[in-house]
């Protein structure tokens, strides 16, 4: 590996790690707004009712705050009618009769707070109701609907528009043990009748998919976005999509927008933050999608921008209804985990609802490493004994290409005296001193670019793990050893006020190892020096990163470290270096290449 291509491999290298932390760095200057000194620390109940028992708003307005502390000093308007609570294994669903809605969807397997045992709450801030009409007119969130039905899987709204149409809302649970659907996901119909002897027109309508927040005080809202699908193309509109920027040197600058709205035909639509979502999927293509942002800390200035959430809504058309007759809108409403191996099964998810999990362009090796470690999981159930498992089958599988990389390598350490004569030797002919370097390579049969192996091969691997990590929720809370969470820095005291990360340190002292060990041939000083300081370059990247990449990625140099000092003992190296002579330009052997030692 000559000096040109040790230089673009640095370069790829930093350029596409400082592509991915270029957002996250940017938005770790925007202040979180912290939470109300008079937060309760008492958590929220999220126990069902008795099953299509109506419990009045006034006694829902007794319970304690949201066991998010952060969002605890958000003004929630009071509720003026009646709340139902359904639930089934894994969620809990509060119906409220204003809008004859959802005002609430709680996750029973996945807690709030580390360590805590109440569920978190999607759409706990109440700005938009779950699947309620937006902005319409005599038929919005604070319409008050009539409770008709209420069981055990099912609550039935009814509602009048206009004095003209009747709105009927039902709403059913996937019951326990009921494989037909996905736990998580709510099948909801609304049923518009006619109730004149006249044809007539229902306007457009919009139906809100709640709103995406962060889910504690500590995430920065970087995962906030809404999607759509057309079934074959796939958009997702980022928060700061609606925010004022300047762009990148006046590239791409826009201003501030109130809302993003994309036309149809829409297969399915979401909101999701770093580890949940909602998708919305309609039984027939809607008509368009809105994305809007939404203030949920009022006492914060509209200049911080983690005082917003992102709200998306699903727009639809009816066809103008005859006299006393009837249209239906259907869809399912996934609320829920963003896990792939969830929403890529095709039984309840026929649309690529998975898209949502958002890898990007890396996004084969995320799903490759995803699945593996799962599938890791299920033989050893602890998250981090995956994260190992799966680092030591990839290096088996690449140690035939690692061990010939190495091999190579290791020839041209060997032939360094050489190159270094021949470079001295045609040192004002840039031209003939790389004709010269590949006949040399050629006689001694060497792939100059085989050294290069072993750095870019990991790359790929290492871009999907880190795209991975931004939302698989089966990190979350993860523990490991002295890791209290996989998803987050691993954090084991404060020095001075400074975080002590161990794993990103330990990663640091691996990757010093790692260069002391590995053959780098014909690398010069200024070479050498900036591969010196790639470990505290590293060390800066990786500190404030999840737990779960600064494992994977020191697991992944003890790997390599162990590699390296085998093929270092092995004399396996081919034929021997002189088995042919170097050769000049037109093929002439180059005669007392090597300068004599100096007296």
């Amino acid at each position: 590996m000559d000096k040109k291509n040790t230089t673009i491999g640095v370069i790829l290298l930093l350029a596409g790690i400082a592509g991915l932390f270029y957002s996250a760095k940017q938005q770790a200057s925007r202040p979180v707004p912290p939470p109300a000194a008079t937060a309760s620390s008492t958590p929220a109940s999220v126990a069902p009712a008795a099953a299509g028992t109506a419990t009045p708003a006034q006694a829902v307005a007794d319970v304690p705050p949201p066991a998010n502390a952060a969002f605890a000093s958000i003004a929630k308007a009071p509720a003026a009618g009646t709340v139902t609570t359904l639930s089934n294994d894994v969620i809990a669903v509060n119906f409220t009769s204003d809008g004859g809605s959802i005002r609430d969807i709680a996750l029973k397997h996945f807690p709030a707070t580390l360590g805590g045992h109440t569920p978190i709450v999607l759409n706990e801030l109440h700005a938009d109701p779950m699947l309620g009409f937006v902005d319409l007119p005599g038929l919005d969130r604070r319409t008050p609907y009539e409770l008709v039905s209420a069981t055990a899987t099912e609550v039935v709204y009814r509602a009048t528009f206009n004095h003209a149409i009747e709105v009927t809302r039902r709403y059913t649970l996937t019951a326990p043990g009921d494989k037909s659907n996905d736990p998580y996901q709510i099948r909801h119909e609304t049923t518009f009748r006619n109730l004149t002897a006249a044809p007539a027109a229902f306007p457009r309508f919009e139906l809100s998919l709640g709103t995406a927040a962060p889910v504690d005080e500590h995430d920065l809202g970087t995962q906030l976005t809404s999607g759509h699908s057309n079934g074959e193309d796939h958009t997702f509109t980022a928060r700061n999509k609606l925010e004022a920027s300047g762009g990148f040197l006046g590239m791409g600058a826009h201003g501030e927008q109130s809302s993003i709205t994309a036309p149809g035909p829409i297969v399915w639509a979401s909101t999701t933050n770093r580890f949940f979502a909602t998708i919305l999927t309609p039984d027939e293509p809607a008509a368009g999608t809105v994305t809007r942002r939404v203030k949920i800390f009022p006492d914060q200035p509209d200049t911080n921008h983690n005082a917003f959430g992102l709200a998306e809504a699903t727009q639809f058309d009816l066809k103008t209804l005859p006299a006393h007759g009837t249209a239906k809108v259907g869809l399912n409403f996934y609320a829920g985990p963003k896990e792939y191996s969830r929403l890529s099964q095709s039984d309840y998810f026929k649309a690529n609802q998975d898209k949502v999990m958002q890898f990007g362009f890396f996004k084969w090796f995320s799903q490759l490493l995803l699945v593996l470690m799962t599938w890791m999981h299920h033989l050893v159930p602890n998250w981090g004994v995956a994260i190992i498992l799966t680092t030591l089958s990839l290096k088996i599988v690449f140690l035939p290409l690692t061990l010939k990389a190495s091999k190579s390598m290791k020839r041209m350490a060997k032939l360094a005296p050489e190159m270094t004569a021949l470079r001295e030797k045609f040192k004002d002919n840039p031209a003939k001193q790389q004709t010269a370097l590949m006949e040399l390579y050629k006689a001694h049969k060497i792939n100059p670019l085989g050294g290069c192996i072993p750095m870019l091969l990991p790359l790929p691997f290492f871009f999907g793990f880190f795209q991975m990590l931004q939302g698989t929720s089966e990190l979350r809370f993860a523990p490991f050893l002295w890791v209290h969470d996989l998803a987050a820095t691993d954090t084991v005291t404060h020095l001075f006020g400074f975080p002590i990360n161990v794993l990103p340190i330990l990663f640091t002292a691996v990757t010093f190892v790692q260069m002391h060990i590995t053959p780098t041939p014909n690398m010069d000083n200024a070479q050498a020096k900036m591969m010196k300081f790639m470990p505290l370059i590293f060390l800066v990247f990786y500190y404030s990163m999840p737990a779960a990449l600064s494992l994977y990625s020191a697991v992944n140099g003890l790997f390599t470290i162990g590699q390296q000092i085998i093929i270092n003992r092995m004399k396996d190296d081919g034929d021997p270096i002189h088995a042919a002579p170097a050769a000049g330009p037109g093929g002439k052997p180059i005669k007392n290449v090597t300068p004599p030692k100096k007296k």
